[in-house]
């Protein structure tokens, strides 16, 4: 078989997606007309703001009329949908969706705002800074699940981190020595995630879940114990914001971006090198062949259980380094379970990202917007729960677990202990 035949087979849709797919855009195009645009009244504005809180302003206010803006999303919807469902997008039916998908979501706000105002910039920043655990996490996974480990520990570390980088940032005085203690948590943890299931093989979600439960304990028994008694013990303080020199004045994008903490510009940089350690070097695929098929790897001469024990740990490091974000990068103090899951989230954000970095980032970020989403809401006075908002990145998560934008790739080893003869 040729490439070029190969590739047309490999880009080919099914019918039945096709039409799924098509439907799809049908429903959103539909549900933006009949839901958002017959809700409003004509001659009704949406005003957003293009410059966070804070930042000096650059760009001019954008105000249009908000019937025609949703009922323009609509229709390309609907024409979207009819084209996919005649003839289809091919290999661009992915990037189609995340587009009808946008242009539902900006309805959405469009629609919010009418007659109001929104920070549209001020929204995104909230949602980077909400990704940044989510994401972090969602690395973690990565690589521990490439290399064959399952970690739903994830939690548990992020929450031994978030309490050892206050602890030890507050006696020490240095933030620096507080998040080099949270990383060290988070490997420790990962240490004994990967001795339980290497070496004894023990059920790696049980291993994890003991994990999480013991972290829950011990932080909050230290945490009541001492931390709140002692608020001396629960000050380390925050690391700054500094701006990255001419990135930062790019309109819109510059504030939002690249005027962060640490925690944040690490997060671009742990993606960007995890992406090309993965899928550029030597490293990632000996680490790739062990989670896939780790006896033919041995067979090769790759060190299993040691690749294992490397990848599981830089996984803990992580993050240990994605729970001190919750003291060190944010409140500036630690409170009992403060990680409230997203520990969890991140290990749906990672399957949403079919276990790739950058897909990962994707997910973070939608688990982040609608957070932050919620808490504009609210502001704008639009009486929608809260709940359902918080609902919507998992029932995302379900659609794409049901294959609708494709399969799910998940390693072929991961959980299965491996036995070498």
């Amino acid at each position: 078989m040729t490439t070029t035949a190969l590739r047309k087979q490999i880009e080919t849709v099914s019918p039945t997606r096709q039409r799924v797919m098509g439907v799809l855009f049908l429903v959103l195009g539909l549900s933006i007309w009949f839901f958002l645009s017959r809700s409003v009244e004509a001659g009704i504005t949406t005003t957003f703001d293009l410059n966070p809180g804070g930042a000096d302003k650059i760009l001019p206010n954008w105000q249009f009329q908000t019937v025609p803006m949703l009922n323009v999303l609509a229709i390309a919807s609907a024409v979207a949908g009819g084209v996919q469902i005649a003839r289809g997008f091919g290999r661009w039916t992915n990037t189609v969706l995340a587009a009808i998908v946008a242009f539902f979501v900006f309805g959405f706000l469009v629609w919010s705002a009418a007659d109001n105002s929104l920070n549209l910039a001020g929204l995104l920043g909230s949602s980077l800074l909400k990704a940044v655990p989510i994401t972090l996490g969602a690395m973690s996974g990565i690589l521990c699940e490439r290399s064959g480990i399952i970690n739903i520990a994830i939690e548990g570390m992020m929450l031994l981190g978030a309490m050892m980088g206050a602890l030890v940032g507050s006696i020490t005085g240095s933030l620096w020595l507080g998040l080099l203690s949270a990383i060290a948590s988070g490997v420790v943890l990962a240490y004994v995630l990967a001795w339980m299931s290497i070496k004894y093989k023990v059920d790696q979600i049980i291993t994890g879940t003991v994990i999480n439960i013991f972290a829950t304990g011990i932080t909050s028994y230290i945490s009541a114990k001492f931390m709140q008694q002692y608020q001396e013990l629960n000050n380390p303080g925050i690391f700054s914001r500094f701006e990255i020199p001419l990135l930062a004045k790019i309109p819109f994008i510059g504030p939002i971006f690249f005027n962060q903490n640490i925690f944040v510009y690490a997060m671009y940089i742990l993606l960007i090198a995890l992406n090309i350690g993965l899928f550029k070097t030597r490293w990632g695929l000996r680490l790739r062949s062990v989670g896939e098929h780790p006896r033919a790897a041995d067979t090769l001469g790759i060190n299993v259980f040691k690749t294992r024990y490397i990848s599981t740990m830089l996984g803990g490091a992580v993050a240990g380094f994605a729970g001190a974000y919750f003291t060190l990068g944010s409140v500036g103090r630690f409170d009992e379970v403060m990680t409230a899951g997203r520990g969890f989230i991140g290990l749906a954000a990672m399957i949403f990202g079919n276990w790739n970095p950058f897909g990962s980032f994707s997910a973070g970020l939608l688990f982040g917007f609608a957070d932050s989403l919620a808490s504009k809401l609210a502001i704008l006075g639009i009486r929608i729960p809260s709940q359902f908002l918080g609902m919507a990145p998992y029932i995302a998560t379900m659609i794409v677990l049901a294959g609708v934008v494709g399969r799910g790739q998940a390693p072929a080893a991961e959980g299965t202990p491996y036995e070498k003869e």
